[in-house]
């Protein structure tokens, strides 16, 4: 896997950790604006960094932000297990 592709899966996983945990946090303060803001600022960070690693490095699932091409390719890019990091 190129480094480039190992560097964005990384940071996407760890905004992906943001996003999920300050919805976890609105859940019991939706009232909190500056959480608010932060998670749809996480959750742009998110939907950006997963077009980009699909354009560079292939689809991150299935059905993914960019679809499929043909011939069907989707087992020739590394299982998360397969990634050395």
């Amino acid at each position: 896997m190129h480094m480039r592709c190992k560097e964005l899966l990384s940071e996407l996983m760890e905004w992906s950790f943001v996003q999920l945990e300050l919805g976890l946090y609105l859940d019991t303060h939706p009232e909190d604006l500056e959480a608010y803001n932060d998670y749809i600022n996480a959750c742009d960070k998110v939907n950006h960094l997963k077009r980009e690693y699909e354009a560079y490095c292939g689809a991150l699932s299935v059905c993914g932000y960019t679809p499929v091409q043909y011939p069907w390719g989707w087992i020739e890019t590394p299982w998360p297990w397969e990634i050395e990091y």
